[in-house]
């Protein structure tokens, strides 16, 4: 890899993950993924976890979280960090765009 990435924003590289999911990975380094979600309203994502720290921020929509066994109604501009490992899940309340950073890098998402 280089020393450095930049990805322009008009490239819109959106991979269907599920029903209802999209990802577009914008950049990434030895030590973190950056990606972009575009959800669909009255998507679910299951209760799951996994060893990579994830941070968010939500750009528009609405989500209700559940994070380790505790409800978070999160709405445009609200940010999480979900440790490794963590059980968590979501509701797609309304249509939703965030971002999110996921350490150490998740080789699936390159």
């Amino acid at each position: 890899m280089n020393n450095y990435m930049v990805k322009n924003q008009n490239d819109n590289s959106y991979v269907l993950m599920a029903e209802g999911i999209r990802r577009n990975t914008l950049v990434h380094g030895d030590k973190t993924v950056f990606c972009k979600f575009k959800l669909d309203e009255g998507t679910a994502l299951p209760l799951h976890h996994h060893p990579y720290e994830q941070t968010g921020y939500l750009l528009s929509g609405k989500l209700l979280f559940t994070i380790d066994g505790n409800k978070h109604e999160v709405t445009a501009g609200d940010s999480w960090c979900i440790k490794a490992d963590i059980e968590h899940s979501a509701e797609v309340i309304e249509d939703t765009v965030l971002i999110e950073v996921f350490a150490p890098v998740r080789k699936d998402y390159l």
